[in-house]
């Protein structure tokens, strides 16, 4: 007998059960590859993100990684801690807002997250081509209304 506090008949009709599994099924896969390079999957984030905020000539502060990861406060501020004491990123102040650090790219930071990347990018591949194209396609669209929403709701 089903207990009645549960909405659903089995655990995967939930869509957040789904969710749940995918996620850490996915996280697994990144953190397993990430493992041999000594940097935790967040930390690969912060990276990857500031690489790309360089590329569009963004310079990204503490709180802008926030809001682009969706990571929170002290995971992001704990990251970059260790991610400095490696030698991978540099914090100076902000130019114009003294409360905020902008966050660079070492040298070598740039060349381990430039490493990095297409491996992950390799397993993202990887994973959702068990779905088709067309699927993927929905899954992303799926997946940015729902932040989408989130973050309007937030605001």
């Amino acid at each position: 007998m089903i207990d009645s506090a549960f909405s659903f008949a089995k655990p995967e009709y939930s869509p957040g059960f789904l969710l749940w599994q995918t996620m850490v099924t996915w996280q697994r896969l990144i953190k397993e590859a990430l493992i041999p390079y000594d940097i935790s999957h967040s930390q690969f984030v912060i990276l990857a993100n500031v690489l790309w905020f360089e590329g569009l000539q963004q310079e990204p502060t503490q709180i802008l990684i926030v809001r682009s990861t969706k990571l929170d406060k002290m995971t992001v501020s704990k990251s970059l801690k260790k991610l400095v004491a490696v030698g991978l990123i540099k914090r100076i102040e902000h130019e114009k807002d003294t409360r905020a650090k902008s966050v660079y790219l070492t040298a070598k930071g740039r060349a381990k997250a430039a490493k990095l990347v297409p491996i992950v990018e390799k397993i993202d591949a990887k994973f959702f081509s068990m779905i088709s194209p067309g699927k993927q396609q929905s899954l992303v669209t799926i997946l940015s209304a729902l932040v989408s929403k989130i973050e309007k709701r937030s605001k």
